[in-house]
């Protein structure tokens, strides 16, 4: 039974609330989508429609549920909301990395998303994100967006990134009887922050003209994304402004009890089945919309015939992938066993649509993000990037790769540098290596030209995140300082010239590019020289004690020393980031700054204190057109918990391209 606007229910869907669909690339030439309100966002996953494609039916399928228009094939939830389908997976790989989940993300966030549908994950031991994921949905909780995902298709007791995360609204699959099907998860973290819809034989359409069925938690979520977007038109309409938050505390709130559960399995209804007419009832004080649903399927599934908000401090993880949720690999067919899709490790795949799979992989189960970006607001205008990374270069191509293979000299057998002969001798010498780092300098530094032809990137873990590509006036200076900064990395961390890490300002352009591995990076370009630098820890300590006058061989500069190697560290390793929004430029320009965190450490250090808290919050104060954050430090003692902590702040404008430091260092003591 499908459900049909009446007198006593209202429209399905406001247009002031917008519905981001993080999946397969939908094809929206459909007939089910004309006269919607749905739009493609480019993404830096290279996808296109095409029947063949298991990423597009799946995309397309999820899409579909939500905006189908009430006069085509497959009605939708909220036909008149708007929509963004940014696509995760590329027509090569139902998989995404935790990274390009994250970006898109952030770029549903940009784009005015108020709830955003992912219909997959990344299996994960202890329900742990790598912490780009972890960024995103925190800055989804800062903007009040709610973040629906699927809780997985593995039939297990287990979690899956981002549905176990704080704040997110996890989605488990019932089947046509209002029983947990059996390959939905369940667990302890989804028993307080999941909801169970239909997951069995879901209507949706497919690539092409047409539709299909399919079972899985993928299709189950966009039943529940649907709810809350139906809930938030409703506050629109009344001329509340829409609370993401609020209406995923209501659905846990009004779910309702499964049916056909065993005393041994209570936890596999999660925290209840959708309510959509008591959600709407509790709403809006009324009994209006249960008297208009005779059944519970016509308002929960109108597709198909069936029916605590914490910051938390991310962790660090690997670069995991996300898959989707689909209880099997061919659309419309009913499965007898969960599919048993073989994934690459750290990836993400769609579950019964989409799933995300995320930490150390398991023996019955790969680690992937299967089908089951984001700067504040001055940072998404002006695109203003300040991160922290490691250089390094790529060529793209093969004939970008040969090309200098062939025009880069042979190496000396014996000395290891470049040979001079210009017939070299293949006994005395052998051919050169463009991926050897202290070769690419040699041949850069002789042909600095050549710096153009190279794609320098900048790489986090081993990542590349960005490609840094400079431009302008000053371009030529800056490829010059880039082969200066390589040049140091390469050389021996007892030189007085090694460089460790790299700090790049730049600004984002809103183009990519793909590396020789495939992967694809959004492009960013310094403007010129300033705030470009290479920096070691041990340097950057050398360098803070110098500005505050303490005698290096003291017992108060070592203890100093271990305080600052270790917040830098931290900063580096435990809340890597993109430098991209607000919060992330002043917190990687706070740890660079090294005259503030002298000020900062040395009183609480040299009284035996530990740092315990690093946060970022913005500043109450600040200069007109401004965008000031305050990077505040909280130490302890570790010999005396019971003792007050100390606490330090000081504030960083982001506002332009190079952030800087404002006013003095604050301190106050605080019990807790």
């Amino acid at each position: 039974m499908q459900p049909r606007t009446s007198p006593l229910l209202p429209n399905w869907g406001h247009a002031s609330v917008r519905v981001a669909v993080l999946d397969g690339h939908a094809d929206l030439s459909h007939p089910c989508f004309r006269g919607s309100n749905v739009s493609l966002l480019s993404s830096l996953v290279a996808s296109d429609v095409s029947e063949a494609s298991e990423s597009a039916a799946h995309g397309t399928h999820v899409a579909s549920v939500l905006f189908g228009q009430h006069d085509s094939e497959v009605q939708g939830m909220v036909p008149n909301c708007s929509g963004l389908i940014i696509p995760i997976y590329s027509n090569r790989s139902l998989n995404a990395s935790q990274l390009d989940l994250a970006r898109a993300i952030e770029m549903a966030a940009d784009h005015g998303a108020h709830v955003i549908n992912v219909s997959g994950g990344q299996l994960t031991d202890f329900g742990e994100a790598d912490v780009w994921l972890h960024n995103a949905v925190r800055l989804c909780c800062e903007r009040n967006i709610l973040v629906v995902a699927a809780a997985g298709n593995d039939g297990c007791e287990c979690l899956h990134v981002p549905a176990a995360l704080p704040n997110v609204l996890a989605v488990g699959a019932l089947d046509r009887q209002g029983r947990p099907m059996n390959f939905s998860n369940w667990g302890d973290r989804y028993r307080t922050s999941g909801v169970m819809a239909p997951g069995e034989q879901i209507l949706g359409a497919k690539p092409g003209g047409g539709t299909t069925r399919a079972n899985g938690t993928s299709f189950a979520t966009p039943l529940v994304s649907g709810a809350a977007a139906f809930l938030l038109g409703l506050q629109a309409s009344r001329g509340e402004k829409p609370d993401p938050l609020g209406i995923r505390q209501l659905l846990l709130d009004t779910a309702l009890p499964c049916d056909g559960l065993s005393s041994e399995d209570p936890n596999r209804c999660l925290a209840g089945r959708l309510n959509l007419p008591g959600a709407f009832d509790a709403l809006t004080g009324s009994n209006q919309m249960t008297h208009a649903a005779t059944t519970r399927e016509n308002a929960i599934a109108p597709q198909c015939a069936c029916e605590e908000i914490e910051k938390v401090e991310p962790e660090a993880g690997g670069a995991g992938k996300t898959e989707p949720q689909h209880a099997e690999k061919t659309f419309g067919t009913s499965p007898s066993s969960v599919d048993a899709r073989q994934v690459s490790a750290k990836s993400t795949t769609p579950t019964g649509g989409a799933t995300i799979i995320a930490g150390r992989a398991r023996s019955s189960r790969m680690n992937a993000i299967v089908p089951s970006q984001s700067p504040d607001e001055v940072a998404a205008a002006e695109g203003i990037v300040y991160a922290i990374g490691v250089l390094g270069f790529d060529f793209g191509t093969e004939a970008r790769r040969d090309s200098f293979k062939q025009a880069m000299p042979a190496i000396d057998r014996e000395t290891g540098r470049p040979s001079e002969d210009p017939v070299p001798d293949p006994l005395r010498t052998f051919p050169a290596n463009p991926y050897d780092a202290r070769q690419m300098v040699d041949y850069l530094t002789a042909n600095p030209w050549e710096a153009r032809s190279l794609i320098w990137t900048l790489n986090i873990d081993m990542t590349p995140v960005y490609v840094v590509e400079p431009a302008g006036p000053y371009g030529a200076d800056v490829y010059d300082e880039l082969r200066k900064l390589l040049s140091g990395e390469i050389r021996a961390e007892t030189a007085e010239e090694y460089i460790e890490r790299v700090s790049v300002p730049g600004l984002l352009t809103g183009r990519t590019v793909r590396l020789f591995s495939g992967q694809v990076v959004p492009v960013i370009e310094p403007q010129n020289k300033r705030g470009l630098f290479g920096w070691h820890t041990n340097a950057l300590v050398e360098l803070a004690l110098r500005k505050g006058s303490i005698p290096e061989d003291s017992d108060r500069a070592e203890a100093i020393r271990r305080a600052l190697s270790g917040f830098l560290n931290r900063i580096y390793y435990d809340l890597r980031n993109l430098g991209k929004t607000s919060q992330e430029r002043a917190l990687n320009f706070g740890a660079t700054n090294a005259f503030q965190a002298m000020q900062v450490f040395t009183d609480p250090i040299t009284e035996g204190k530990q740092l315990d808290e690093i946060s970022v919050d913005k500043s109450p104060f600040c200069r007109m057109d401004s965008d000031c954050w305050d990077v505040k430090l909280k130490f302890f003692d570790p010999e005396d918990n019971r003792k007050a902590k100390l606490n330090f702040r000081y504030t960083i404008d982001v506002s332009d391209l190079i952030p800087v430091a404002m006013g003095d260092v604050k301190f106050w003591t605080s019990a807790f």
